[in-house]
């Protein structure tokens, strides 16, 4: 019987698994870097083991340093969480070899279905040579032959791309997943992403426990997800359970994995075998009634399954929250976490807790939210309604984003689930949320209540021009309008048709069209104003002159690390638009920077390794003068 677990994974996974264990009277252990000392797996594991440095190669991937932790701390078995190790087989090995018990599929089974390669062999499927793709070929994926998550995958529409996409997929997944194997294959536009969860035990028992649709991506991450798929054929629907069922039994797989495929024309393409929990699995857990790494511990134990699969009931959906900014490029955000509170009746799964820091060296991803119900529609209904009254104070967040899209006709009505509902639909689905427009008002009149509080002063007889402020949130500044009144009140000029009811710092009280409308209001010291559920800046009446920067300036969208700058750059050289010029990487994304024109590289601050915040200076690239028409 295990006694003691260690947990090889940080955040959110080690938190869940935790949760299990306390429920089955497991103690726990934790393993954290220098930049997770303080992180909530710490606090809530029965005890810690600090992997000296911050980078996941120095930390998370030291599969030998992960094993001295769990010998060290007394520990009986290592449960891999996903990412990181978690389909690695050396490291299964190492661990069994040290005399613990591995919370995962053999070895052998590892080596079969971790690598892309070897699975899509095993299966018949061969995968693209490089080095003969033509033009009719086009478009196609460059995928990460290990690991998962969109780390080291490219889509690649000209061949002329196609060399450099495999150089930086290469050195993309060598980064993240300690190998830089890359394969091509047909890149199927705008199909659905639908999997398969299994679960097996020693003894030669196979669960598929349905299917999930998570079509719902960017950068090829999973952004929204659900049990079961909907609207699929029953014969589509019972042949993709049946390929899962036998790639697992062909690689006497046991444990719990997921078989992804791309269902497109009323045809599934095989992905993948993921030989690991999935970040998804809670939506399993829900339908099925199960606890995956409650039966994960027992089948390591050598329990044997029950022989007859349960039942599902009802449909769940599970949103992710990101600490990211759709609007711009997706790019993560980092900063405090000042609150973080969640409605009751839905199920959270987080590594964060208010007060927490979200910092750059790991996946932007704040927390899961899920939610069940008797039928599809009253999913949908509940998760937004739940993520609306969701409070998250601190950075941009996707969670207006995630509301927005489960209320998408497309969505809502799975009138249209694929891989392309982002590409289609993001702009409209990054405009102001509703209710924008009064929380800013909210803001500006409780901010005036607070200035009133502090230094007095109000209505005078002589009438006095409008007070002005402008905040910026989701789809653009708004601008409002006030001034005060006789009674010791406001009068909001801009926008019009608000009546102020009451205006107290913290609360503010607005009727339009004649309902009234309660706003909580918090403020912080950098200007950043939550309203509801509403985020806002405050902006500065005058720009500050140091603010400016020079034309051609290229800022860093997002804190990060110069992975890469191109090969021979140099100050001086000629650059053509669209031309990368260098890479960042942050919380498990690499972004590009290339030029904005055509022009001289006339600046470069940036080196390989250099750390840089948001905003910071890397290149500035200097336009090329049109010459002046001739009379």
């Amino acid at each position: 019987m295990i006694s003691r677990l260690l947990v090889a994974n940080r955040g959110e996974i080690a938190c869940r698994v935790f949760r299990t264990c306390r429920d089955l009277g497991v103690s726990t252990v934790a393993v954290y870097s220098d930049a997770d000392a303080g992180a909530l797996h710490v606090r809530e594991a029965d005890a810690a083991v600090r992997l000296p440095g911050a980078a996941p190669s120095e930390t998370y991937l030291r599969g030998d340093l992960i094993v001295k932790a769990a010998l060290a701390a007394g520990a009986d078995a290592v449960h891999p969480g996903y990412g990181f190790l978690s389909e690695n087989a050396d490291f299964a090995r190492t661990v069994i070899d040290a005399g613990l018990v591995w919370i995962g599929p053999p070895p052998a089974a590892i080596e079969a279905m971790a690598s892309k390669t070897r699975a899509k062999e095993l299966l018949g499927i061969e995968p693209l040579d490089p080095a003969r793709v033509a033009e009719s070929d086009l478009p196609i994926l460059v995928k990460a032959a290990a690991g998962g998550g969109g780390r080291g995958m490219r889509i690649v529409r000209e061949l002329a791309e196609l060399a450099g996409e495999l150089e930086s997929a290469s050195a993309e997944a060598a980064s993240a997943f300690g190998d830089g194997e890359v394969f091509v294959e047909p890149y199927v536009e705008d199909g659905r992403h639908v999997e398969v969860q299994l679960l097996c035990d020693a003894h030669g028992t196979v669960w598929a426990l349905g299917t999930r649709d998570c079509s719902l991506q960017r950068r090829h991450q999973k952004v929204i997800e659900e049990a079961p798929a909907p609207g699929l054929p029953a014969a589509l629907e019972a042949s993709l359970l049946d390929t899962a069922v036998r790639a697992a039994k062909a690689v006497g797989y046991v444990g719990a994995g997921t078989v992804e495929f791309l269902v497109a024309d009323g045809r599934a393409h095989f992905l993948e075998m993921n030989t690991r929990l999935q970040v998804e699995h809670p939506v399993t857990e829900e339908v099925y009634g199960v606890d995956l790494v409650a039966l994960q511990l027992a089948v390591a134990e050598g329990a044997k399954l029950p022989p007859e699969t349960p039942a599902p009931r009802g449909h769940a959906i599970e949103a992710r929250l990101y600490a990211e900014d759709p609007a711009r490029g997706w790019a993560p955000q980092t900063g405090a976490l000042r609150l973080f509170d969640v409605p009751g009746g839905v199920r959270l799964d987080t590594g964060y807790a208010s007060g927490d820091a979200i910092g750059v060296h790991y996946d932007p991803m704040i927390a899961k939210l899920t939610v069940h119900a008797p039928t599809r529609d009253g999913a949908v209904r509940k998760l937004a309604r739940a993520l609306e009254r969701t409070r998250i104070h601190g950075p941009v967040t996707n969670r207006d984003l995630l509301v927005a899209s489960l209320r998408h006709p497309e969505y809502a009505t799975a009138d249209r689930l694929d891989t392309g509902f982002y590409d289609r639909n993001l702009p409209a689905l990054t405009t102001a949320p509703e209710g924008a427009e009064p929380a800013a008002v909210a803001a500006a009149l409780a901010a005036a209540s607070a200035r009133r509080g502090r230094f007095g002063g109000g209505w005078r007889n002589l009438r006095s021009q409008d007070e002005t402020r402008t905040y910026g949130g989701t789809g653009g500044d708004h601008e409002v309008r006030y001034r005060p009144t006789r009674d010791g009140g406001y009068e909001v000029t801009a926008p019009e048709g608000v009546r102020v009811v009451a205006a107290t710092p913290d609360r503010v009280s607005l009727e339009t069209a004649g309902v009234v409308r309660h706003f909580d209001v918090t403020a912080y010291e950098d200007g950043t104003v939550h309203v509801g559920g509403h985020r806002l800046t405050a902006r500065p009446r005058f720009t500050d002159p140091r603010e400016q920067t020079a034309p051609g300036s290229l800022l860093a969208p997002m804190p990060g690390t110069v992975v890469r700058v191109a090969d021979g750059l140099a100050v001086g050289d000629a650059v053509t638009a669209g031309q990368p010029l260098l890479w960042l990487e942050a919380m498990k994304m690499e972004h590009r920077v290339t030029a904005p024109a055509s022009g001289t590289l006339t600046a470069l601050h940036a080196a390989p390794g250099r750390q840089v915040e948001v905003g910071a200076l890397l290149a500035v690239v200097q336009t090329e003068e049109r010459p002046e028409a001739q009379s």
